[in-house]
């Protein structure tokens, strides 16, 4: 009995050893690696090792080598940092929305999270298709599957950003009578969500017009159109005066809005009570 809990015991050690040597093999290769070394075990009993200590996928167990080392990720090669990249991905395509909702992430939507990442740190112009790729763990041949060209990639996430804050603002200002509450609740998602929300919020409240590609920012117009006609139709309900510019006036605020970004601090103010501050300011004037 002593011996055979004792080759339980060093078959289990066998098993954790190549699982930090070698995390890439999988359950049927460590079996038949340890039965040449002289170890009796299967591979549904290499799995029993892994699940008991966590390790029962190759993401799992390069997370577990990079946690035991020091390095961090450098202790990976360049090979298993580029196959976490790749089974971090395949996680993201799974869940956890698949496993909330009953749905799963499309690539394409995987693909336009880390561009939006990517353009929002590193310009248009200082991202490219290969950072991209390497970014969600793919080859740089795969992203074409889905998206022709970086530029589409770009019109993708503008179309994504406008499509899922102009949902939001709908949400927030339903059932709101009072015209000037519901501009400010746009508003307040507006500055939400261009400070808090994800990269693909983010980017899109910028312009490519103030770095020159004006073809792009001519393809992103459209969306910016639709948004705009919101709030075009939330100020032409305000009871301003006869003679006040209501263009103006949406457009003047929806400039100060769109500069939120540049200037905005976590914990001084925040995004509700700087979009209220605003419509007060432009409602009823800063003068004594």
């Amino acid at each position: 009995m002593a011996q055979e809990a004792q080759a339980a015991a060093d078959s289990e050690a066998a098993i954790l050893e190549l699982a930090r040597s070698e995390p890439e093999l999988g359950q049927a290769a460590v079996a038949r690696r340890l039965q040449d070394a002289g170890y009796r075990i299967s591979a549904s009993g290499v799995r029993y090792i892994w699940q008991k200590h966590s390790l029962e996928t190759t993401a799992k167990r390069l997370q577990a080598l990079v946690g035991e080392s020091g390095a961090g990720v450098a202790a990976l090669s360049e090979n298993q940092r580029r196959l976490l990249e790749r089974q971090s991905v395949n996680a993201r395509l799974r869940g956890p929305r698949g496993q909330q909702d009953g749905t799963t992430i499309e690539r394409s939507e995987v693909i336009i999270d880390a561009a939006a990442e990517l353009f929002s740190s590193q310009g248009y112009d200082g991202t490219s298709i290969r950072d991209i790729a390497a970014r969600v763990g793919l080859l740089p041949g795969s992203i074409y599957h889905h998206f022709p060209s970086k530029e589409e990639i770009y019109v993708a996430v503008h179309r994504a950003g406008f499509r899922d804050v102009l949902e939001r603002i709908r949400t927030a200002i339903a059932g709101i009578d009072d015209p000037w509450e519901r501009l400010r609740r746009a508003c307040a998602v507006h500055v939400r969500e261009m400070v808090q929300g994800s990269a693909v919020d983010r980017i899109t409240g910028s312009s490519l017009a103030l770095v020159g590609h004006e073809g792009l920012h001519a393809r992103e117009q459209v969306f910016r159109d639709e948004y705009e006609q919101v709030f075009r139709e939330l100020v032409e309900t305000l009871p301003l005066r006869p003679d006040a510019d209501r263009s103006l006036f949406r457009l003047f605020l929806l400039g100060g809005l769109n500069w939120v970004h540049l200037w905005y601090r976590a914990g001084r103010r925040t995004p509700e009570g700087i979009a209220e501050a605003m419509v007060d300011m432009l409602r009823t004037g800063v003068e004594t």
